[in-house]
């Protein structure tokens, strides 16, 4: 989405922080970084953008239509793998691969009609590769403030569980659960309480999602949050931090 991202997905790759990097393959400041992130130890996947408009003529719906949309059954079949097809050729362009997973940015890659035309779309492209999806579905046990299971929540109902049956029907690995989950607004103490409830939380097999920055681009509605999350996951204490909770970071496709 912007250079400033970019940077800080970087250094917490490189500080061993991250197991995988999303991209949007539509975004304008990919290109330039592609051959940086390829030499990372990071899985490498494709961010399913259905919501924002980065080129002419590209599909793209505000995301409550987009959910009204496919819960209603107003979207053309045809769009959505057209959609899906010019991502993934765009991903295997830039990489000179498929992608390690696919997720979907604000989760959109659970939602009906999406779900079954990506994993269509993954069957006829990649029948022998076994490439993982994001789950959004929630740990049972949180130990976060009710308002943030809420959210959490919300966006599991909205296709979490018959996502995982489709994807366990074409063999298709999921991490287990989703942390990392908030309203996007806290302050660094704020964030890095959170992290340690999540980090309790945590099990074999979840994925716990964030979204830095090293800079903020104008327009970004989360840009400081963004500065503040690189803040606590660039912090020299992290290492300990992950020792004392007896976590591992690595790297889904290799578990799967």
């Amino acid at each position: 989405m912007s250079a400033g991202i970019n940077a800080g997905i970087l250094e917490l790759a490189r500080l061993g922080r991250l197991s995988a990097v999303s991209c949007l393959v539509q975004g304008p400041a990919l290109s330039e970084q592609v051959s940086l992130l390829a030499l990372l130890p990071v899985d490498i996947g494709l961010h399913l953008n259905f919501t924002e408009a980065f080129v002419r003529g590209q599909f793209c719906f505000s995301l409550p239509r987009l959910i009204s949309a496919c819960y209603l059954q107003q979207l053309p079949k045809s769009l959505i793998t057209a959609t899906i097809d010019s991502q993934l050729d765009g991903f295997e362009t830039r990489f000179g691969r498929p992608p390690d997973f696919i997720d979907g940015h604000q989760h959109v890659h659970q939602l009906p009609l999406i779900r079954e035309q990506l994993l269509e779309c993954i069957a006829q492209r990649y029948p022998t590769r076994s490439l993982w999806l994001r789950s959004t579905q929630t740990a049972r046990h949180l130990t976060v403030d009710r308002g943030k299971r809420l959210k959490a929540r919300i966006i599991a109902c909205l296709g979490a569980r018959t996502m995982r049956r489709l994807a366990d029907a074409q063999g298709l690995p999921m991490n287990r659960h989703l942390l990392g989950v908030y309203g996007f607004s806290a302050s660094p103490e704020e964030y890095r309480r959170m992290l340690m409830s999540w980090f309790v939380d945590a099990a074999d097999g979840d994925l716990l999602m964030c979204h830095p920055a090293s800079a903020i681009e104008a327009g970004d509605p989360i840009g400081q949050q963004r500065i503040r999350e690189l803040s606590v996951f660039a912090d020299s204490r992290f290492p300990y931090w992950i020792e004392q909770h007896r976590l591992t970071i690595s790297r889904l496709s290799r578990a799967a």
